[in-house]
């Protein structure tokens, strides 16, 4: 049984979307978890290290702490990859219609929610909402 993330950015937050996508997600997924909090910038940097260096982390890291956000622990079987495809593509605009980022996204920064992309980046996302679900 996999584990994966899901965070409602501040974006879909400041819009008042977070029962609108809860409910859609709960429609097709187990959640686990939930809770909210506020990116300090330094868990920010942490949280994107992986795109330090690349033109778009500063404005990624001050967009994610503009506001508080929402992480969801989701668990079922190949959970990472059906939420990936349920989510829709980064840029709101290429994502399928009836998708969370084609429904509430603005724009590839602003796309509503964050989806971890492998087992990999669940394990290290969950813990910055979910400590006590650290593995290792």
């Amino acid at each position: 049984m996999e584990q994966t993330l899901l965070m409602i950015k501040p974006d879909a937050v400041r819009a008042r979307r977070i029962g609108k996508i809860i409910d859609l997600i709960e429609q097709e997924f187990e959640i686990a978890d939930i809770r909210m909090k506020r990116f300090t910038r330094e868990e920010a940097e942490r949280f994107y290290a992986v795109h330090r260096g690349k033109p778009f982390f500063e404005p990624l890291v001050e967009f994610i702490t503009s506001g508080p956000v929402v992480g969801l622990l989701l668990t079922g079987e190949n959970v990472i990859q059906r939420l990936r495809d349920f989510i829709g593509a980064t840029d709101p605009a290429k994502a399928r219609p009836g998708s969370i980022r084609a429904l509430y996204g603005s724009n590839i920064q602003e796309n509503a929610v964050h989806a971890s992309d492998s087992a990999e980046s669940a394990a290290y996302e969950i813990p910055f909402f979910f400590e006590e679900r650290r593995q290792g």
